[in-house]
């Protein structure tokens, strides 16, 4: 298995349920070897996270630190079978970095259709770099239209290491992440591996997703976080 160099979902105590700082996390992202970390809070609609605010006044934070580059961002929620963000366009063009994706806290379901063209709506606005933990079981999804939608606008799907933790109690994480990425390698799409740390210790911590990896023998090409280049490029930034 090839060394991680960037992890980019991660969380601070800016989220609200977070137990680090964003100096706290850049040293434990450079004592792990990596060369970027992504600092994404969590969207307004949830519970306890910043305000909007808070994405406005980023500019002041260093963007590298122990000699990583830090990309500061934000995990929007998708509100709807509509595709709708908790951010508007305005403060989306304050971030360094775009994750979205669905939580139970704020998201307003439908059926399976309506539920995956509301994903997919996300998947194609042109400020969203990354769709977090779209297996993790929230809503009902087809997989397929998704990898196929991700594919063409160049947006990272995430298999998140933090779902399948098992005092997260969601069952369907290890089923549906093991069809993203059979889908994946069968259209060969990238996707992103995602610890979603929320302490600095879990940074760049893919230990869940590894035996994935081996089961569906996906291949090295295909995972974002072994090149920084590749990641970049893929994402046109």
């Amino acid at each position: 298995m090839k060394h991680p160099l960037l992890d980019v979902h991660t969380h601070t105590l800016a989220s609200g349920h977070g137990y680090s700082t964003i100096k706290e996390m850049a040293e434990a992202a450079a004592e792990r070897g990596l060369e970027v970390l992504g600092i994404t809070e969590h969207g307004p609609s949830i519970p306890g996270t910043c305000r909007p605010l808070y994405f406005r006044n980023m500019f002041v934070v260093p963007r590298e630190m122990y000699g990583v580059r830090l990309l500061l961002g934000c995990e929007v929620n998708i509100l709807n079978t509509k595709g709708e963000l908790d951010l508007d366009e305005t403060h989306l063009d304050f971030l360094d970095i775009c994750i979205a994706g669905i939580h139970s806290v704020c998201w307003q379901g439908g059926t399976k259709t309506q539920n995956t063209d509301g994903m997919i709506a996300a998947i194609n606005n042109p400020k969203v770099d990354i769709i977090s933990h779209p297996g993790d079981g929230t809503t009902e999804l087809d997989f397929e239209a998704i990898v196929l939608a991700s594919k063409e606008a160049h947006t990272l799907l995430e298999i998140n290491n933090h779902s399948l933790a098992p005092r997260r109690g969601k069952t369907q994480a290890l089923p549906n992440n093991m069809e993203l990425l059979r889908l994946a390698k069968k259209h060969n799409v990238p996707v992103i591996l995602g610890s979603d740390a929320h302490v600095f210790s879990q940074i760049a911590d893919y230990e869940r997703l590894y035996p994935l990896l081996a089961e569906t023998d996906f291949p090295d090409e295909l995972i974002v976080n072994y090149s920084p280049a590749f990641f970049f490029n893929y994402l046109g930034k």
